[in-house]
């Protein structure tokens, strides 16, 4: 007989809550009392599991990571064969994520480390785990695509990869700039235009 599905526990709620109120709200202007609310939990159950505002936000950089790895790890860019196209279908399938409104498709880790960085080494150092952790899934194909088609670049899978989440996280400030998903598009058409250059046979260095 099936187990009938574990209802979420107050903490799992308020990192949930999290995930939609500070994108839409940002880091600061959040309050407890938001989170709580949000939630469907009370104040005292939000200090039973987490010491402070800070301490949940470290707590939900890691659980945007678990939750959009999971979305990430099923998609289906990855069933292609080709190396290039899983890089460019990555993203392809980035794009397509632009849905809703602009707290639905930005990042949490990236609204969060762009008000903190300085004041919240914690936060800000959960926030850096969380985006290098994510680029780090595409170095292998990225890798994969140099060795497969012989380049010698002068540059790294590494500093390819992260360069990928640079132009995305500029892509969302775009977007909450121009209230709406638009200009966020065009940068990641750009992103999937420069990679198909950068990563064809003979292709030159730009720094070259």
């Amino acid at each position: 007989m099936p187990h009938p599905a574990e209802k979420p526990n107050a903490r799992s709620k308020l990192l949930d809550a999290a995930l939609g109120v500070i994108r839409a709200k940002g880091y600061s202007a959040t309050t407890v009392d938001e989170l709580c609310a949000a939630a469907g939990v009370t104040k005292g159950a939000f200090f039973h599991h987490f010491r402070s505002k800070d301490d949940l936000a470290v707590a939900a950089a890691d659980h945007w990571s678990q939750t959009t790895g999971a979305l990430f790890a099923a998609a289906p860019y990855h069933d292609h064969a080709d190396p290039l196209d899983r890089v460019l279908g990555y993203v392809a399938f980035r794009k397509a994520l632009l849905q809703g409104g602009i707290p639905d498709f930005t990042c949490l880790v990236g609204t969060m480390v762009q008000e903190i960085y300085e004041t919240a080494p914690a936060i800000r150092d959960a926030c850096r785990r969380s985006i290098t952790g994510h680029a780090e899934t595409l170095e292998a194909d990225i890798q994969a695509v140099i060795n497969m088609r012989g380049l010698v670049p002068d540059w790294t899978a590494k500093s390819l990869a992260l360069h990928t989440q640079a132009v995305l996280q500029g892509a969302f400030i775009l977007a909450k700039a121009g209230g709406g998903a638009a200009a966020a598009a065009d940068s990641i058409d750009h992103l999937h235009r420069y990679l198909a250059l950068l990563l064809r046979p003979g292709a030159v260095s730009p720094s070259a």
